[in-house]
């Protein structure tokens, strides 16, 4: 669990600690209704979002999920999602994963929420030994966050659809200088259409 100091005039209580102190912790059985919740709300797209997270949770992949949710006291008010994806790179295909979806509740945006849990996720797939982690999404957003432009650096974006400002990676410690190539998303990402839906020009993160 990583505890969390609030920005002054923030609705969680400063410290971490407490009732009301924010804690960034894996996901468990119990909270998947709150997360479903919690995407409809962020993203207000009906099912498809809370739907791609259901399925992704299930699917079989070479790498499992990494699931964690923002917690202040007992409410879940912000999640995040790594999931298996491929790296077509010229040696050999690469397991890398993929940032998405990523999500706040409105009244707790803008409060540092969404940044703890994209540096939790890239910790725990560092640790893990992932090389990369691809998302789309803002670059001003997400280049303070760990990000960089992905075609710049080697990788060629799975979707015409995809602005090339938002196709964005961290390259983490395993990675080495041949995995470069094209990303290649999971089949769940396409059967949901939740390929090439980022605006580069929104500054809120994915």
């Amino acid at each position: 669990m990583t505890p969390y100091d609030a920005p002054e005039g923030s609705l969680i209580a400063p410290g971490g600690t407490g009732d009301t102190g924010l804690v960034i912790r894996q996901e468990t059985a119990d909270d998947h209704r709150d997360v479903r919740e919690v995407h409809r709300r962020a993203f207000g797209d009906g099912d498809r979002v809370p739907g791609l997270v259901e399925a992704l949770r299930v699917a079989e992949a070479a790498l499992a999920p990494m699931s964690f949710v923002a917690a202040v006291g007992d409410r879940v008010v912000g999640h995040v999602l790594l999931s298996a994806a491929r790296l077509d790179a010229p040696r050999r295909i690469v397991d890398v994963l993929s940032l998405s979806p990523l999500g706040v509740v409105p009244e707790f945006q803008r409060q540092g929420i969404g940044a703890r849990l994209v540096a939790h996720a890239l910790a725990a797939a560092d640790s893990q030994g992932v090389p990369l982690v691809f998302l789309e999404g803002s670059p001003h957003y997400y280049g303070t966050r760990g990000f960089e432009g992905a075609g710049a650096v080697g990788f060629r974006s799975p979707s015409l659809r995809i602005p090339e400002a938002a196709f964005q990676v961290a390259r983490l410690s395993a990675h080495e200088p041949w995995m470069t190539g094209t990303f290649v998303y999971s089949e769940v990402f396409w059967a949901f259409d939740c390929v090439g839906l980022r605006d580069p020009g929104d500054s809120s993160p994915a």
